[in-house]
């Protein structure tokens, strides 16, 4: 049988990745290993100056699972090093509370970023997202979300993934669900630009002195053919390819 390792940034007790873990457990022998509190926005970051601890723990299903403490790109580097016996066919990132579009978050996203520290190894991964309508709802443990639908479209797609691998010149994808579908039919989309508009929110403490906030306002402006328009407007689940390799164009280097 296949071997899938399960993480997230939301947090080794996050219903979603129990979502997860429900979508494809007839498919292959599955791990989870995820942090062990919220880890949004942390990017890709290891932890290399504070020991890192590893727990079992269960999901509100009974599944024993593995808690980190430290970030997602630490719980896969565990997972797979440490805690399984082998490297795993698939490595799934989600199901993460809140879209995961556009390049101005891409590597700011815990979610992803777990995704590519397992393409960075040399395995297959995909991150799943699921909008809220509520970012609130982020860091709600208990919050009510639906994620049958988020579940059945991740199937599909793991059953091909663990089929027939990635697409060509693939390392990842990053699969999106709107809050409110309209279809099942996944669009094949770009990168959008943004999540969110930047909004820096500066205030004063009881001192006098300024402290600040980094917050942001939905950015609705992506032109068709992105996963942002894909999502938002058209309403539909996004799957877009990525690859590691940033490079840029050596020929237009030289000239300049």
């Amino acid at each position: 049988m296949k071997k899938v390792l399960i993480t997230n940034d939301d947090g080794v007790s996050s219903l979603g990745i129990l979502a997860a873990k429900k979508a494809i457990e007839n498919m292959a022998d599955i791990t989870i290993v995820a942090p062990t509190t919220q880890q949004s926005a942390i990017g890709r970051a290891l932890t290399l100056f504070t020991p890192l601890r590893i727990n079992k723990t269960r999901l509100d299903d009974g599944f024993e699972a593995f808690s980190v403490s430290g970030t997602p790109a630490d719980a896969v580097q565990l997972g797979i090093l440490e805690i399984m016996d082998e490297k795993p066919d698939l490595v799934i990132s989600g199901i993460n509370v809140g879209h995961n579009t556009g390049k101005g978050e891409l590597t700011s996203s815990g979610t992803i970023s777990a995704a590519m520290e397992a393409a960075s190894m040399g395995i297959p991964a995909i991150a799943v997202s699921q909008q809220v309508t509520n970012d609130g709802i982020k860091f709600d443990r208990k919050a009510k979300i639906n994620y049958d639908f988020t579940k059945k479209i991740l199937t599909k797609i793991v059953q091909k993934t663990l089929k027939k691998g990635l697409p060509k010149e693939t390392d990842l994808l990053n699969l999106n669900i709107p809050s409110h579908p309209k279809s099942e039919e996944i669009l094949i989309t770009k990168l959008g630009e943004r999540m969110y508009t930047p909004i820096i929110h500066k205030r004063t403490d009881p001192r006098g002195k300024p402290y600040y906030w980094i917050g942001g306002e939905s950015f609705d402006n992506d032109p068709k053919g992105t996963d942002g328009h894909g999502m938002k407007i058209l309403k539909q689940p996004t799957l877009t390819p990525l690859k590691l390799d940033c490079t840029g164009n050596l020929e237009y280097l030289e000239k300049w």
